[in-house]
């Protein structure tokens, strides 16, 4: 048994899937069926997605010596329980 979907899409975003789709060789209808039956089975999951970046060499450098000051100890804030314990360390400053 199937079901009908109804939703909105914006007009050339909708030409710009259904001229990939036939490129790829499929209906639009069979795209989104296929990319919901992989969102159900956890194939792929929706969320925010950043692309991945090389860091220059002078930031790499940078976040290096960020990790050891870190795992050192070094240049880090104690924990805070409250806003007004922040900004009475910070004041402390």
């Amino acid at each position: 048994m199937t079901s009908t979907v109804i939703f909105k899409i914006d007009t050339k975003l909708k030409a710009a899937a259904q001229k990939k789709a036939k490129k790829e060789g499929v209906t639009l209808t069979n795209l989104y069926v296929n990319v919901t039956r992989e969102f159900v089975d956890g194939t792929i999951s929706v969320g925010l997605t950043f692309p991945t970046v090389t860091p220059n060499a002078k930031t790499a450098r940078g976040l290096r010596q960020s990790r050891k000051d870190w795992l050192a100890g070094k240049n880090v804030s104690p924990r805070f329980k409250t806003g007004a314990e922040m900004d009475k360390y910070l004041d402390s400053l």
